[in-house]
């Protein structure tokens, strides 16, 4: 017991050990990543979360083994680890940095950022970065953090504006550009870019448009301190053909147009551009920071509906199916193919954009087509997106239920180029919201779709990318909070609040294997391999969604433990 606890404590000062053998991570390697490795949040720029690795497959995956465990402290625990050369890199909760052995757990550093305890509580940064010998951190205090890969040691640190710097990192040729939540002005809702070896801040994009900004008119003159739109959540994906870098921007606050317009609901347009750049992709350059495009798939937000999270990168044939997609480019030649950025919203809806241009391709209501759908429509032709302002809160004390909410979260989807199809975990989830008036304050809560079944609450959906047809499986009350592996071995791994973590057959979505864990599973979930042997890793623990849809599919909330499991074939 005294070994533990005095490598815990020298670890909290610097590095309990030293990783050996380093191989500094160059630009070409996040490029082209080693199969073995997982250099960022979703393994590469393309955000696609599939994994060439192929030892682990849908033949043996039944045989699948504990490898080792490790629990990782109390708090919030929402992060994604990366590997490197045999190293895990993890951002565990109460503001520390673990590096550990990849093939047994064991501790190699450890640093420990002292803030309140308040503070490191809710850290919730999603993501790391690497870069060189550079591990990239956002901090719950609000710096970004440069730390030596080999000893965990501060290198350098930079304060940022931003309140919590929530969506962590990723680096692009040297930058490590990062983003977060906001406090209610507009100074501290960007997205930055700092040098990833000195931490020299080099530039940032301001998230709501203002004056002299491409859409500045689009807040109805709103006082320009008050225009407010974060990306709180996963950092964003990187196009190196085009140079481009793809981030989603959330919601504008507050939440409703009244409030948010001096008690005008018409202030601004009912379809977009409105509130720019909030429930946006943005396409920026990231060597200036500049806008190249954008796309608004919600308008005038009335409701606090989130478009943030990853764009999935991928090639595709564009040939939508009437009976799955609601609407379609006339003007795009059927089976012409694309670069695309594919995108679902915690409000629901899938979208399909050309990557180099903007230009709309197709979308459609997901998880369902319902009339109180945040969209009321969508112009094809142009991608114009129409706000439902039969749902809108024009008085005290109005009351609706507006789908969807949180039907997918900050865990992100995966995609397969062996099925052409999108992997995502959904929850058949609606907003029941009362604005503010004789019963008080506003009121906002999480309910089952009417109509929808409790038993068919979750599920995942696989989503063809040419055609848009969904095959769901995994079908029940368990929702996840964990992020999407998919393999070349013709898997897709996903777990729930449940503690049940599954593999999957990637084409038909049988369930292949199960192991029951100690707590919810979140976020997390890579595959890596050392020394040619294919590992794969996931998280349980607290997370803020967890508890939430347990309580609205009527399941016991979960518990926490948060812990690392590793799995591999005996």
């Amino acid at each position: 017991m005294r070994k533990i606890v005095f490598i815990l404590a020298f670890g909290a000062l610097g590095a309990a050990a030293q990783v050996k053998n380093y191989v500094p991570v160059t630009k070409e390697m996040l490029l082209n990543p080693p199969a073995g490795d997982w250099l960022m949040f979703s393994r590469t720029y393309d955000g696609q979360r599939f994994s060439p690795l192929n030892q682990i497959n849908s033949r043996n995956v039944g045989q699948l083994r504990t490898a080792w465990t490790r629990g990782i402290g109390t708090g919030s625990l929402e992060s994604i680890p990366l590997v490197h050369n045999g190293v895990m890199y993890v951002l565990g909760p109460s503001a520390t940095i673990l590096a550990l052995d990849a093939t047994d757990g064991e501790l190699l550093w450890q640093y420990k950022r002292e803030v309140p305890a308040n503070v490191a509580s809710q850290s919730r940064a999603k993501t790391l970065s690497i870069y060189d010998d550079v591990i990239v951190y956002t901090s719950p205090d609000s710096f970004v953090v440069g730390l030596d890969a080999r000893t965990g040691e501060r290198r350098w640190e930079t304060k940022a504006d931003t309140r919590g710097h929530t969506s962590g990192s990723i680096v692009v040729d040297g930058l490590a550009i990062s983003s977060g939540t906001c406090n209610g002005l507009r100074s501290n809702c960007y997205i930055a870019a700092h040098d990833a070896k000195t931490g020299k801040e080099v530039w940032k994009f301001y998230t709501a448009a203002g004056a002299g900004d491409p859409g500045d008119s689009s807040w109805g003159g709103a006082p320009e301190d008050k225009r407010t739109a974060s990306t709180w959540g996963l950092p964003g994906t990187y196009d190196p053909q085009r140079k481009l870098l793809y981030w989603g921007v959330a919601n504008p606050t507050p939440n409703t147009r009244v409030v948010r317009h001096q008690g005008k609901v018409d202030a601004i347009p009912r379809e977009s551009p409105a509130d720019l750049y909030s429930n946006s992709t943005l396409a920026i350059h990231p060597d200036t920071g500049k806008l190249a495009w954008y796309y608004q798939h919600l308008p005038g937000d009335d409701w606090d509906e989130d478009y943030t999270h990853e764009r999935i990168l991928l090639r595709t044939k564009i040939n939508p199916d009437p009976k799955f997609v609601k609407w379609a480019n006339p003007d795009i030649p059927k089976g012409q193919e694309r670069d695309v950025a594919v995108m679902v919203g915690e409000g629901g809806g899938v979208f399909s954009l050309d990557r180099g241009t903007g230009q709309f391709l197709w979308a459609t209501p997901f998880p369902f087509d319902v009339p109180n759908f945040v969209l009321k429509n969508i112009d094809p032709k142009t991608g114009k997106t129409f706000i439902n302002d039969s749902l809108f809160f024009t008085e005290p004390g109005m009351h609706h239920v507006i789908c969807f909410w949180n039907t997918r979260g900050y865990y992100p989807t995966a995609y397969s180029p062996s099925t052409n199809s999108l992997y995502v975990p959904y929850v058949d989830n609606c907003l029941d919201m009362t604005s503010a008036g004789p019963q008080g304050g506003e009121r906002r809560f999480g309910v089952p779709r009417p109509g929808g079944s409790l038993d068919e609450f979750a599920g995942i959906a696989k989503i063809n990318m040419e055609t848009g047809e969904i095959l769901r499986f995994n079908v029940g009350r368990a929702a996840s909070t964990g992020s999407v592996l998919a393999t070349a071995g013709d898997l897709v791994f996903n777990g729930d609040v449940n503690r049940r973590f599954r593999a999957f057959d990637a084409r038909t979505g049988k369930q292949l294997w199960e192991s029951i864990l100690g707590g919810p599973i979140t976020v997390s979930t890579i595959t890596y391999a050392v020394a040619g042997k294919q590992f794969v890793a996931v998280f349980t623990g607290d997370n803020l969604a967890a508890p939430g849809l347990a309580r609205e599919a009527q399941l016991k909330p979960p518990a926490g433990h948060n812990a690392v499991y590793v799995f591999a074939l005996p």
